[in-house]
């Protein structure tokens, strides 16, 4: 994503990647703090540009861009468990 995302974009990655979502990180473009690809994080907040503020397994906080960084959202626990229940 280029610029700044419009209010409809942002309301799209709000209701999207809600504080509790769990992404693991794919890629990262950021030399001075990157979170090393494979390791997994937890939502914690969107802020009104749409970045993806994170809490990581591996202690560290950071933003994660959407369209700059690659993550794939993970299932929640919940969901887990009912795949575990069910398979």
């Amino acid at each position: 994503m280029r610029g700044f995302p419009t209010r409809e974009q942002v309301d799209r990655i709000k209701a999207r990647y809600p504080a509790g979502t769990r992404i693991r990180l794919d890629s990262m473009d950021d030399p001075y703090a990157p979170i090393p690809p494979g390791t997994e994080g937890v939502v914690q907040a969107v802020d009104d540009i749409g970045t993806l503020h994170c809490r990581f397994e591996n202690g560290r906080n950071l933003g994660v861009v959407v369209g700059e960084d690659s993550f794939s959202v993970l299932p929640s626990e919940e969901e887990q468990g009912m795949t575990m229940t069910m398979g």
